[in-house]
């Protein structure tokens, strides 16, 4: 039996953040459970992540104390989880801390039964609640273990209900559901501040890109311009960095003013994804401003071995905001007066403050008028902030949402013409492959190129997937589409419900069994990984021969069926299984240009001007699947457009192309 804090060895940051605890926390291991078994103790469950600012106050108040440590460690077996590393532990306790309390959050603290199931479960607590807690749940297992019984039993029929899945009995996936949804999101928008619901905001990217697809089926100007209002709002807010780029994870208030200062790699790759398209779609100069430093701040920020780690911190020496605030006299000091006063004027940044102590966070509410000055005052800024203590680094690599930067990345480099882009999102696919790839098996994370032992989930799988499909269709190459095909695969045979056709499971059929198996499809903060394998299998169909078509056809089209009563009924919780829809009930586009070379105008057209979802491949006769058979004409590059198995009659020229696409240019 261990003894001590065994954290040290762990492949998670986060985990290593507290390996210097005076608690003895443990990964959750078989062994960990046995310990608790042996010991006739409860399990002390702390999930958390690194860039959580109130986990990181939790811990400087209590596991850092020798006092609660004194006490947890004599009553409790305590397992620490970084819930970016074990997903299915985190979504199987979130549910049921949801389940007793009504609401979840991290740090999340629960108390369980030596063979994992639940009792008790919170999230933070400050010292002496916490210290009063450990006695109370002490004493209640010592000496009212039937109560403790009766309560886990009461959560374990909870949770299994709530893993039962959804209802049956949606309509039709047609565009009328696309519509109805669409409306009903509309509906909710913020008119005035952009963006969904009150504070604090999240950044909706699956909406965004969801309708931005549905202007594009219908040419309705009001997708379009929430899209718009919100896109505008966010990156001119302080949620958006305006120095370095890149967004922080979500706006303490219904203005966008005041991040919660973590950078999370999801959430850039997600928006950038956005932001590409809007850009390649209007040209506007905000959303191209915004696609390439964003796209920028990836790779200089969180890039690292070709791979793109997880996020930065809220916090830097314990504060949070300390990197990113800045006070009137700050700016004077820095800049002169002139340029202090001006820069204050242009970043909103008040003798009161926006932020904590007189302090503001950076806003940009209308453009310079002077682009020579305001570059010269960033540049300067950004050294002096790089002066100041630096948020830390979580620097654990997600299977998941490197798929999600490998396709953001690839939409960037087309929308902005960057060679730069595809060649980072190329070199990630790689390492990727090379490392994650174990035993013919994905796993979810690795650090320091050291691959962990977790076993990856499906959105692992399905966005990955996306990613290698999008990568080939642009940089061409065969070993993308059989590296995402073998992906889709072993998803399928590992992770589809054999008796509920369209249902899928978030963890393998051979991975480790949890009190019950985690399958939800609704659309969070990410796509679920049920919506994102739906967009992997429909793209995946026409790019492959038709004699493998059907399966994955098939299997888009039932899982976009079990999906469409969460679309009827909760649609901002669907906002990537949206984007599937739109793109599905569109056939999705397919458009196959025959060309001579990479560097064809019609091909980049092509890309420029398809819509979301659409399938794109160039190239020559019988060169892919899409150009069976189909050649030049008349020695001129021709592109074939098709919607589902309907196809168009070649086209020759930028303009034909526009009009089959119904798009002006």
């Amino acid at each position: 039996m261990s003894t001590g804090n065994t954290l040290g060895e762990a492949t998670s940051p986060y985990l290593r953040q507290h390996a210097d605890n005076p608690v003895h926390w443990r990964q959750w291991t078989p062994e960990a459970l046995a310990e608790a078994a042996a010991r006739d103790v409860p399990i002390l469950l702390s999930i958390g992540y690194a860039a959580c600012h109130w986990c990181h106050v939790m811990a400087h108040e209590s596991f850092e104390d020798d006092d609660v440590a004194a006490a947890m460690n004599a009553g409790y077996v305590c397992i620490k989880v970084d819930r970016e590393e074990r997903p299915d532990i985190d979504a199987v306790y979130m549910n049921a801390t949801v389940a007793l309390t009504g609401q979840g959050g991290w740090p999340m603290t629960c108390f369980l039964t030596p063979d994992g199931r639940p009792f008790f479960c919170g999230t933070y607590y400050p010292k002496p609640n916490f210290l009063q807690l450990l006695a109370a749940v002490s004493d209640t297992w010592q000496g009212r273990r039937d109560d403790v019984e009766q309560a886990s039993d009461q959560i374990i029929t909870e949770l299994r209900s709530m893993a039962s899945g959804l209802p049956g009995g949606g309509p039709e996936v047609a565009p009328a559901l696309c519509d109805h949804a669409v409306a009903a999101v509309l509906a909710d928008e913020d008119t005035v501040r952009g963006g969904f619901g009150g504070a604090p905001k999240f950044p909706p990217s699956a909406l965004l890109e969801a309708l931005l697809r549905s202007h594009e089926r219908t040419g309705e100007p009001a997708p379009l311009a929430t899209v718009e209002r919100t896109a505008i709002a966010m990156a001119r807010g302080g949620i958006y960095d305006q120095l370095a780029g890149g967004f922080a994870r979500y706006s303490v208030d219904a203005s966008w003013v005041v991040p919660h200062f973590e950078k999370m790699l999801y959430d850039n790759a997600l928006l950038l994804r956005a932001y590409a398209h809007w850009s390649r779609r209007t040209g506007n100069p905000l959303a191209r401003k915004v696609t390439r430093e964003t796209a920028r701040f990836l790779i200089d920020e969180l890039s690292a071995d070709g791979m793109f780690i997880s996020s930065l911190d809220a916090d830097a020496d314990g504060i949070e905001g300390l990197t990113y605030a800045w006070t009137p006299a700050q700016l004077t000091e820095l800049l002169g007066g002139d340029d202090g006063r001006w820069a204050a004027a242009l970043f909103g940044v008040t003798e009161a403050g926006t932020f904590e102590h007189g302090s503001s966070v950076l806003q940009l509410p209308a453009d310079p008028d002077d682009i020579e000055r305001f570059d010269r005052i960033r540049t300067a800024l950004l050294a002096a902030r790089l002066t100041r203590p630096q948020p830390g680094r979580d620097d654990k690599v997600i299977t998941a949402w490197n798929g999600w930067a490998i396709t953001a990345l690839v939409e960037a480099g087309v929308a902005l013409d960057e060679a730069e882009f595809l060649d980072a999102a190329t070199r990630c696919a790689r390492t990727v492959l090379d490392l994650h790839i174990v035993d013919g098996r994905l796993r979810r994370a690795s650090l320091g190129g050291r691959v962990g032992d977790s076993a990856a989930i499906l959105e692992d799988y399905a966005t990955l997937a996306t990613g290698l499909l999008t990568l080939h269709q642009i940089v061409g190459g065969a070993q993308w589409l059989d590296a995402a095909i073998g992906l889709l695969d072993t998803a399928l045979e590992h992770f589809a419900d054999p008796e509920r056709p369209g249902r899928w499971f978030d963890t393998a059929d051979d991975a480790e069994q949890l009190l019950v198996r985690p399958a939800d499809p609704l659309d969070g903060a990410t796509p679920s990984g049920a919506s994102s394998i739906a967009e992997a299998l429909l793209t995946a169909a026409h790019l492959v021969p038709a004699s493998r078509a059907d399966r994955y056809a098939s299997a888009a089209a039932e899982s976009l069926s079990s999906a469409t009563p969460v679309l009827a009924r909760l649609p901002r919780s669907a906002g990537h299984w949206l984007a599937v829809a739109e793109a599905a009930v569109r056939g999705p586009i397919q458009i196959a240009v025959a060309t001579s070379g990479s560097d064809s105008p019609l091909l980049r057209a092509a890309r420029e001007l398809a819509p979301g979802g659409a399938v794109v491949v160039g190239g020559a006769v019988n060169s892919s699947e899409l150009l069976t058979d189909r050649d030049r004409v008349d020695g001129a590059d021709a592109a074939y457009v098709c919607r589902g198995r309907v196809c168009d009659l070649p086209v020759t020229t930028v303009g034909d192309l526009a009009s089959a696409l119904g798009v002006a240019v």
